[in-house]
C-alpha cells in the first residue's frame, strides 16, 4: 500500500502509476494520483497535496456535486483544474444505484450498480474528460490527478482507460481498481460516503450502503463488456472515442513509461 498517500479529509487517495506495460518497463510513480473529492481536506492535507507539484486536475463530479461539496485547494495553487461538463445524469453512480427504490438490498445494490457500469463509458462528459486527461498525460507537463465524489466509479472508469491506453495489462487494470477496498483509512471513507448517500437519497440500510462504497472486479468487466460489445474491442473504443490513437498511446508511452 506505499502507493497509498494518507490523509484525513480526503479519500481513496493513491497513485495508479508503477504497473508494468507491454513491452517492457512501467508506469512512473509519483505522476498519476487518483482521489475522492476534496471538500473535507484538512489542512495538513491540503499541504500533502501541495507537495505532489501536481500541474492539472479532472475534476468528474457534477456542477451540482461541486456547488454542495466544494474542494479545498492549497494556497497558491496553481494546477489547471478540468471540470467535467454537467451530464445528463446527474449524480455520482453509486449515487444513482441508491436512489431506486426496489434496490434496497446488498444484492439489488450490486445489480444496480453492474447495470450502471454497463453505460457509464458511454457518458459524452466522462469521455471527453477521459480523453482530456490522456492527452494531458501524454503532453508529460507533470504530475496529475483524477477525482470524483469517492474516486472509484468514475475515476475508476478514467484511470482504467488511461492505463490501457498506456499498455498496462488488463488484470493490474482490475487489481488497482479493486484497491479501493483497501486504501487508507477504509472506514473513514465508507462512513463519510454514507453520510453523502443518505442526504441525497434517504438511503438508510446500512447493508446497502456499504455495498454502495465498495467496488467488484465484476462491475468494472461490466463496462469492459459494454464496450466490447459496442466498439468491437476495449483498443476500437480507445482509439474513436477517446483520441487514442497509435501516435497518442505512443506519446502517452514516452511520456509515462520508464
Amino acid at each position: 500500500m506505499d502507493r497509498v498517500l494518507a490523509l484525513q479529509g480526503v479519500h481513496n487517495f493513491r497513485d495508479y502509476g508503477g504497473y508494468a506495460v507491454a513491452g517492457g518497463g512501467r508506469l512512473k510513480r509519483g505522476v498519476l494520483w487518483r482521489s475522492g473529492q476534496h471538500h473535507g481536506a484538512t489542512d495538513n492535507d491540503l499541504k500533502a497535496i501541495a507537495a505532489l507539484g501536481l500541474t492539472a486536475v479532472f475534476d468528474l463530479r457534477s456542477n451540482r456535486e461541486r456547488t454542495s461539496h466544494p474542494c479545498r485547494r492549497p494556497a497558491g495553487f496553481v494546477a489547471q483544474i478540468h471540470h467535467a461538463a454537467d451530464p445528463a445524469a446527474v449524480s455520482a453512480p453509486h449515487v444513482a444505484a441508491a436512489q431506486t427504490a426496489r434496490q434496497r438490498t446488498p444484492e439489488g445494490t450490486r445489480e444496480s450498480l453492474r447495470r450502471n457500469y454497463g453505460s457509464i463509458a458511454f457518458r459524452p462528459e466522462l469521455q471527453a474528460m477521459t480523453a482530456r486527461l490522456i492527452a494531458t498525460a501524454a503532453a508529460g507537463e507533470g504530475p496529475s490527478l483524477v477525482n470524483c465524489m469517492a474516486g472509484k466509479d468514475r475515476t475508476g472508469i478514467a484511470v482504467a482507460m488511461l492505463q490501457l491506453a498506456a499498455g498496462v495489462h488488463r488484470d493490474d487494470v482490475i487489481e488497482d481498481y479493486l484497491l479501493t477496498n483497501t486504501a487508507g483509512d477504509v472506514e473513514a471513507r465508507i462512513l463519510a460516503g454514507m453520510e453523502t448517500i443518505r442526504a441525497v437519497t434517504g438511503q438508510a440500510d446500512e447493508a446497502s450502503m456499504r455495498v454502495l462504497m465498495g467496488v467488484e472486479a465484476e462491475y468494472l468487466e461490466a463496462a469492459f463488456a459494454a464496450i466490447e460489445d459496442k466498439h468491437g474491442s476495449l483498443d476500437a473504443y480507445l482509439e474513436q472515442t477517446l483520441g487514442a490513437d497509435a501516435d497518442m498511446r505512443e506519446r502517452l508511452r514516452e511520456a509515462l513509461v520508464e
